[in-house]
């Protein structure tokens, strides 16, 4: 019996995010498909029963929870400092850069080896949208990986053209994407549950932890621009580290309070209702490595505004409305122009549905856990 480790610490962190997701979807497909002859396990920090019971609720069908002797935070700083104990033993699997990495040999020990994944270059290209801490832990843990990885895997062909500016991977990176969640669907009595959150009939919305880096702020002021019409903005997101003030960058840019609203975390339904429902999904990202939310919004057919960030860009594939950003000066503005483009364009914006649900067909939780296990065959 061959069995893959998979790291799914994620799932208790403060803030799971975006790899909170990941880490959720691709180890349920890799359970769903894993190969004759083999399982999946989890490995995890020193958690209590009750959320050691909520994670195996979430993942049916994995074989074994492996919880460490250390707590998230203490676990994290024993890894990245080569302390690695019984969890690096195996075929393991890492969702992020947080992963049990030390020197082996696989020819020698048969079944050892270690996969970690780098979602974006953030930490390198746009360091002050992280804390220090979080930038000097993200670059700790590449150089490991560096020395100790047997594969990197990331989401796109600009995450692996951008890393290759700082390391030398070579052959070992792999293309693996993500999808849309299948627990992504509309609540059987939508237009009551639309009338519970008062959704407008028409409005923008945007999805992403209020943070620096997902450009919130940028957007906002975008609003108090003529061309950006009257449409409200609805914000779909957990509060993150940068501290932005949605209602005080309002006021500052002119824009009425009552025109933006910030609708925070949302279950699962509800985050596919407010897509479905929304007029044009702004995505003013300045920075990604894939940008799921685009893949969730065009899923639903709803038209998608974003930057010209190469991952998107990507991801996009011509299926989306791209502003060709040039300086963090005129960005606020062209954000407005193509709101102005896509929510008056009637024919625009249906052209847009048409290849955004073409395009997020592309994308399949199956297909990533399938390459995930050759990769680790092939190792």
């Amino acid at each position: 019996m061959a069995t893959l480790r998979v790291i799914v610490d994620q799932l208790v962190a403060s803030v799971p995010g975006g790899i909170g997701r990941y880490t959720t979807e691709l180890t349920r497909q890799l359970i769903a498909t894993a190969p004759r002859g083999c399982d999946v396990e989890g490995i995890v920090s020193k958690i209590p029963d009750e959320r050691a019971a909520e994670i195996r609720e979430t993942l049916p069908g994995l074989a074994d929870l492996h919880r460490a002797s250390l707590p998230r935070r203490e676990l994290t700083a024993a890894w990245q400092h080569g302390v690695i104990g019984s969890s690096g033993n195996g075929m393991v699997h890492a969702t992020s850069l947080m992963a049990p990495l030390r020197r082996h040999n696989r020819a020698e020990q048969l079944g050892t080896q270690v996969a970690v994944t780098i979602h974006d270059v953030v930490p390198w290209t746009h360091p002050d949208a992280l804390t220090p801490r979080g930038v000097a832990w993200h670059r700790a843990m590449a150089k490991r990986a560096a020395k100790y990885a047997d594969a990197i895997v990331v989401p796109t062909h600009a995450v692996a053209d951008d890393l290759d500016r700082y390391f030398s991977f070579g052959d070992r990176i792999r293309v693996i994407g993500g999808a849309v969640s299948p627990a992504l669907k509309l609540p059987v009595q939508a237009s009551a549950r639309a009338r519970e959150l008062e959704l407008p009939d028409r409005y923008l919305l945007a999805v992403g932890t209020l943070e620096p880096r997902k450009g919130l702020e940028l957007l906002i002021r975008a609003l108090a621009l003529p061309q950006s019409g009257d449409l409200p903005l609805l914000i779909a997101g957990p509060q993150g580290w940068g501290d932005v003030d949605v209602l005080q960058v309002a006021a500052s840019a002119g824009v009425d309070a009552s025109r933006v609203r910030v609708l925070g975390f949302l279950s699962d339904s509800d985050l596919a209702l407010v897509i479905d429902r929304a007029t044009a999904f702004v995505y003013p990202s300045l920075a990604e490595g894939f940008g799921l939310p685009v893949v969730e919004a065009m899923s639903f057919g709803t038209p998608v505004i974003h930057a010209n960030v190469p991952a998107l860009l990507e991801v996009g594939a011509g299926a989306t409305h791209v502003i060709e950003r040039t300086t963090a000066e005129a960005y606020p503005a062209q954000i407005a122009e193509a709101i102005e483009a896509v929510t008056t364009d009637a024919a625009l914006a249906e052209r847009l549905t048409i290849s955004g649900l073409d395009r997020a067909r592309s994308f399949s939780w199956r297909d990533s856990a399938e390459k995930v296990w050759q990769l680790h065959a092939d190792l």
